[in-house]
């Protein structure tokens, strides 16, 4: 029976080749941008981004390029069969032993000053290298002969050290003896090529191929192979910068920076993000009727009745009223009965004021790279869908500020100046010789991000004002007139101020929802507080991992539109 024809069998085998994974043409190009905002969430730094650091970031598959796995295969494969020889080769036990004899005879022979006799012996023995090198600068003159051969003492110390090493790191099973220096030498090789063959691998994977030391590589291939890797080196760097000008990086001089383009981009990738995972919980646009602002006409309409606008009169519809009724003729009369009137519904207007901690406890598990994440996604969610409502971010520190949304990937966890167990000051902030530079600022003063936050939303023309409180546990500062007050651990006195704060929120109609993140340090205590701020405004306690942060609030902020409109 004639066996069925296998194309390609050896080149599959020999090139690691699989064409049933052969990669779709529509498939999307690598994600950069997500890469290089994440490191400036991380880092907090406007600094240019340069190429290097780019394509470090960048998640590539080495697929796209033709010919960069069979290459970089092949380079491996040479290596590997490099370094298989070396130690087919040679055999290290010899050299093991004669490194140990040098070290012990030539050691055996000196003779120490009285008084360093029993340390020279005790590092001798012990074969401590940093105590015989203590014993130099302890000889009286480096010129004598002790100081002399304690130096070549070290060096045959550090000889053995180095042959130990070889002869622990690498199995060899050849028989050729090797000398001192022979070993040395090999082991250096035999190191590099370790070193170039984890650069493979790697670049391999991801086609990163800057992290390759091409003059290493040169002693163990042809030229000819350095030259392609260059060349699919500018083929990588030039598929870098054109993702670069469609993702929004803009090249300059000194790199690349992240433009406005860039900003909405991630926002983009984040709500994707977000709503991809609560696809199932997802529902429709506001519908129904809602106390709010901004009336929308609809497609259904109904007859006129006393008290409704003629603004959203269907004109065609009640002309042809009027003429089914009247007849042909002019003038045509309009009665109240010929007039239909289109239904509208409201898009209410809701009023958010989001306070970032950033005192220094958010440094812990990296904290606030998922705060400033989520206050990225809050902001492109109500850009993209929700234009008319109100949203401001209050950085909330040992003080409290306004920042632009432009400004939260810049935003940092405050730097711990005070490292006392038990923290009592007072500083006179109407004192102008006292300047919030001269006070601590890694505290957590939620009192005065709410008293901002209130003052914000008062002035707002809607009933639906919110602060969404972002922090992970309680507050450890709060003013008292001109005096501000700095307590850790936290002190009743400072919740208790916070607490009368919220409760001027809840009287003017404001509610306060608390996202509570877990910190190294938190307590019954911090939830208990956090209990009776939310429950004083009518407000809400999550507890969330800060990986899913941004996704708990834009749901929630979701959520309570709903519920407004509902």
């Amino acid at each position: 029976m004639k066996s069925p024809n296998r194309y390609g069998g050896v080149i599959h085998v020999y090139q690691k080749y699989n064409p049933v994974r052969f990669p779709s043409p529509t498939r999307g190009m690598p994600d950069m941008l997500s890469a290089a905002m994440n490191h400036m969430l991380m880092f907090g730094s406007l600094r240019e981004l340069t190429e290097e650091e780019l394509a470090q970031a960048v998640e590539l598959d080495p697929s796209m390029f033709a010919g960069l796995g069979p290459s970089l295969q092949s380079l491996i494969e040479m290596l590997r069969q490099r370094k298989a020889k070396i130690l087919a080769t040679y055999e290290v036990e010899t050299v093991h032993a004669e490194a140990a004899r040098r070290y012990r005879e030539f050691g055996q022979q000196l003779q120490p000053p009285e008084r360093l006799a029993k340390r020279y012996e005790r590092a001798f023995r012990e074969e401590h290298i940093f105590e015989l090198e203590r014993l130099w600068y302890l000889a009286e003159n480096e010129n004598s002969e002790f100081a002399r051969k304690i130096l070549h003492l070290v060096q045959r110390l550090g000889d053995k050290y180095l042959i130990d090493e070889l002869a622990a790191k690498y199995h060899f099973t050849g028989d050729r003896p090797m000398t001192i220096p022979e070993a040395l030498e090999i082991k250096e090789l035999l190191e590099t090529i370790d070193r170039l063959l984890e650069q493979l691998e790697e670049a391999a994977k991801n086609a990163r191929l800057g992290v390759i030391d091409l003059e290493a590589l040169r002693r163990f291939v042809e030229e000819e192979d350095i030259q392609r890797l260059r060349g699919l080196m500018r083929q990588i760097e030039d598929l870098i910068r054109e993702l670069a000008e469609r993702q929004g990086l803009e090249q300059t001089k000194n790199g690349y920076r992240l433009t406005p383009k860039a900003y909405r981009l991630f926002q983009g990738r984040l709500l994707e993000r977000i709503f991809s995972q609560l696809q199932a919980a997802r529902s429709g646009r506001h519908t129904g009727p809602i106390v709010g602002e901004g009336n929308i006409e609809l497609p259904q309409t109904k007859p006129y009745e006393f008290g409704d606008s003629l603004a959203h009169m269907d004109i065609p519809a009640t002309m042809i009223n009027a003429l089914v009724r009247q007849g042909p003729g002019l003038p045509v009369k309009l009665l109240p009965e010929d007039i239909v009137i289109h239904k509208t519904r409201n898009v209410p207007k809701c009023a958010t004021v989001v306070l970032l901690d950033m005192s220094g406890s958010m440094r812990y598990g990296g904290l606030y790279v998922d705060v400033k994440r989520m206050g990225l996604a809050l902001d492109g969610l109500i850009r993209k869908e929700y234009p008319g409502d109100y949203l401001e971010f209050v950085e909330i520190y040992t003080f409290a500020r306004r920042v632009h949304p432009s400004e939260i990937p810049t935003l940092m966890p405050k730097l711990v100046s005070v490292s006392d167990p038990v923290v009592r000051l007072r500083a006179d902030m109407s004192d102008p010789r006292i300047t919030e530079m001269d006070v601590p600022w890694h505290f957590t003063n939620i009192q005065r991000g709410l008293q901002l936050a209130r003052q914000l939303l008062s002035v707002q023309d809607t009933p639906n004002r919110q602060i969404i409180l972002i922090t992970d546990g309680l507050p450890t500062a709060h003013f008292e007139g001109p005096y501000l007050y700095l307590m850790y651990p936290p002190h009743d006195r400072t919740e208790q101020a916070t607490l009368r704060e919220g409760l001027l929120c809840a009287r003017e109609g404001i509610t306060i929802n608390l996202f509570l993140l877990p910190g190294w340090s938190q307590s019954s205590e911090d939830i208990r507080f956090a209990y009776k701020l939310a429950e004083a405004t009518r407000g809400r306690v999550f507890f969330t991992a800060g990986k899913e942060l941004d996704r708990y609030v834009v749901w929630d902020y979701l959520r309570r539109r709903r519920e407004i409109i509902s």
